[in-house]
């Protein structure tokens, strides 16, 4: 799986721990203190971090914003989810709603604004690049609890991206076109292992933004491979940070 963490940074350990229990179904692992705590979101780990330093985040919801764009979850029972969340006073971006590729979604933001999505049935790609690859995404079933499925980034040139991902182990498998949307969106799927990155291209402009390692939200992902020669960024509880052309931050397990 070589998506094996995701890093958060949070303002409260024990808000965003109960937040994800309760709302994503994840489950503790090892010991929660005031400053750490790690996550099974079934593929992969969400680990949480108390940052040393308050930095305000550049990251916004436009997806125009080059780099890391969002963290989606499996789900079933996608609407009695959003249920409770709007009952518990959760923002969302995005009420539910049927997409292209006949799956219904949802997006809302964790307490330090990561944008979450809940994503309801297996999608049905305009163009099928690896059938082996959908046949494994199909076979993984209908969650149990809510499945840590992909992380979501925007790119200038979706081929460089592709390419750059390989070593990790990520393949195309499908494409998802969006025919309504003036911009030229389209979506792109990599999978690797059961994780996958969605990787959302645009014809119109796009914003590049600088990494912030110490604000609250997506700090990196720890990718299962060998370093690809990026540009160091830092160091997070992973180790080592990189960055790639479009700002999306990685750690490296080999």
């Amino acid at each position: 799986m070589p998506i094996q963490n995701i890093q958060l940074n949070v303002a409260d350990v024990a808000r965003s721990v109960a937040f994800y229990r309760d709302f994503i179904g994840a489950v503790p692992v090892g010991e929660v203190s005031d400053d750490r705590a790690v996550l099974d979101v079934v593929t992969a780990t969400i680990e949480l971090v108390r940052p040393a330093e308050k930095v305000e985040s550049t990251w916004t919801a436009d997806d125009l914003q080059r780099g890391f764009r969002h963290v989606g979850f499996k789900v079933s029972g996608l609407d009695a989810l959003a249920e409770r969340l709007h009952a518990s006073g959760v923002p969302f971006h995005l009420d539910p709603l049927e997409a292209e590729g006949d799956v219904r979604i949802t997006f809302f933001f964790d307490p330090d604004g990561t944008l979450l999505e809940f994503v309801e049935r297996d999608l049905k790609y305009n163009t099928v690049v690896d059938e082996d690859l959908v046949s494994a995404e199909y076979a993984l079933g209908v969650p149990e609890r809510p499945r840590f499925d992909h992380i979501a980034v925007t790119v200038e040139d979706f081929d460089a991206t592709k390419e750059r991902y390989r070593p990790f182990g990520f393949k195309h498998h499908g494409t998802i076109l969006q025919p309504h949307d003036p911009r030229g969106f389209r979506i792109d799927y990599l999978k690797g292992g059961d994780t996958v990155l969605e990787v959302f291209t645009y014809q119109t402009a796009k914003q590049g933004r600088r990494p912030q390692l110490e604000a609250p939200g997506y700090v990196a992902a720890r990718l299962q491979g060998s370093a690809v020669g990026d540009a160091v960024v830092g160091e997070a509880a992973d180790g080592v940070v990189y960055a790639d052309p479009d700002g999306f931050t990685y750690a490296v397990s080999e």
